[in-house]
């Protein structure tokens, strides 16, 4: 019986899920924190970075837009931070914390490697929803092996050289490279992975073209 063929996610579509995500959680952030220190120091630019997390969860809440449990979970995390950093009074105290944590993050994905449940397999599930005669496939579970060691690496280069910025260059100088680093990195692995992401499907697509194939779809994005 003639099934239909795999509706893969487009790569603009993606995108205009994640762009939002890293400009509201990693570039606002950054920049609200930067500004905050050039005109209030550093007490101040701790309190501009936590109540920019609050505000967010304020406005999701008003809005009632569901708030995610990984900004719960930051909200909590930079709250700890910012207490640590105004108790030290020190900068990078307060920015050492969560690359110290993303090298903790690269090490579980290098785990979750040997024990054969690969990180991204589980992240990528959070926004696309894939069936489970494809999870199944050897060729999938050795994609996301390969992706998941990518992205420990990733991460780990990432970390590496925020934390050689932060100890040896200011932290204005810290901020603005370290972000235009990681962005550099991170934005090339991102594209790359959804290369092969799209790759890897199509490929799976040719060689079982009789097998059922429901659709690929990402949840909350249409066409």
């Amino acid at each position: 019986m003639n099934q239909s063929p795999f509706v893969l996610p487009r790569l603009t579509a993606m995108l205009k899920q994640a762009v939002p995500r890293l400009l509201e959680g990693v570039v606002a952030p950054l920049a609200v924190f930067y500004t905050a220190l050039a005109v209030l120091g550093l007490n101040g630019a701790l309190g501009a970075a936590v109540a920019w997390v609050y505000i967010g969860l304020l406005w999701r809440l008003v809005r009632r837009r569901p708030v995610p449990g990984t900004m719960v979970l930051a909200a909590i995390a930079i709250t700890a931070r910012a207490v640590l950093g105004l108790w030290t009074g020190s900068a990078v105290v307060y920015f050492i914390q969560p690359e110290l944590g993303t090298i903790c993050i690269s090490m579980a994905f290098l785990a979750s490697v040997r024990l054969r449940r690969p990180l991204v397999q589980k992240l990528t599930l959070d926004y696309i929803h894939l069936p489970s005669v494809v999870l199944r496939h050897e060729r999938i579970r050795r994609f996301f092996a390969r992706i998941t060691l990518l992205w420990a690496f990733v991460l780990l280069t990432n970390s590496t050289v925020s934390i050689w910025l932060l100890l040896h260059q200011s932290i204005g100088t810290y901020l603005l490279v370290r972000t235009a680093a990681v962005a550099v990195i991170s934005g090339l692995a991102f594209l790359g992975s959804a290369w092969a992401f799209r790759r890897v499907l199509h490929r799976l697509h040719a060689e079982t073209p009789a097998v059922a194939a429901p659709a690929v779809t990402i949840p909350g994005v249409s066409g």
